[in-house]
């Protein structure tokens, strides 16, 4: 498997390249439109055939550059079922395996963050966590349908039941982070580590944190797959 961790310095966003090596069939998780021609030209240098722009959910701080990937390279936009984008060509359910090549991408329905909230493991060892988990963190749960409950019951019932050594791919980092553990994020996250579920919530409902930069053009841009100009009319 070849595995490749971007980020996008405007948005703290991580985009991740997931490929099989002997097909040269691949898959972007995460893409971020500013970002699109810089994915292009390493996907054309490794000599790889994009086959899916994959979500974790509808996102609130970037454009996803899904619909411009399509509309270069002719790959599907692959969305958690429960999401709310007519574009998508494939909504995966919890639990559905999607195959690139013989590398397999495990869907697991982690709502709390959003309603529609998806984490991927791939081949069983790579943990893609979009904005459920970050690194000695999590995602917010005050807007698009969040529930902090939920987000504890996701994190602690579904993504902590996986092996310590599971490697940990956030969707954002804030801090310079770029990987973790299963094991780790149990022992050292902050917001989890020895934290009931109330507890959670409590610290969860007083963050008090400032709306993303570019929410009122992001959410209504990726449900149009990125098309910033459709989801102005």
């Amino acid at each position: 498997m070849l595995f490749r961790q971007l980020f996008d310095q405007d948005t703290w966003t991580y985009t991740y390249l997931i490929a099989d090596e002997e097909t040269k069939e691949a898959a972007l998780v995460d893409p971020v439109l500013e970002k699109v021609e810089r994915d292009l030209q390493l996907i054309r240098e490794l000599g790889l055939k994009l086959v899916y722009c994959i979500e974790t959910h509808v996102h609130a701080d970037h454009i996803t550059g899904t619909g411009k990937l399509k509309e270069l390279t002719g790959c599907k936009g692959v969305v958690p079922e429960k999401a709310k984008v007519e574009c998508a060509d494939i909504y995966l359910k919890d639990g559905e395996v999607l195959k690139v090549g013989s590398v397999e991408i495990k869907a697991i329905y982690t709502p709390g963050h959003t309603d529609c909230h998806f984490a991927y493991l791939v081949n069983g060892t790579h943990l893609l966590t979009g904005d459920a988990l970050f690194i000695r963190g999590c995602g917010r749960t005050d807007f698009q349908s969040g529930d902090a409950g939920q987000l504890y019951d996701s994190i602690t019932q579904k993504l902590f039941t996986l092996p310590d050594s599971t490697l940990v791919y956030p969707g954002h980092d804030y801090r310079g982070h770029t990987v973790s553990t299963i094991g780790e994020e149990k022992q050292y996250n902050p917001r989890l580590a020895n934290k009931t579920r109330e507890e959670f919530i409590d610290i969860m409902n007083n963050l008090n944190l400032p709306n993303p930069a570019k929410i009122m053009e992001a959410i209504p841009a990726n449900r149009q797959c990125g098309n910033v100009a459709a989801a102005a009319v």
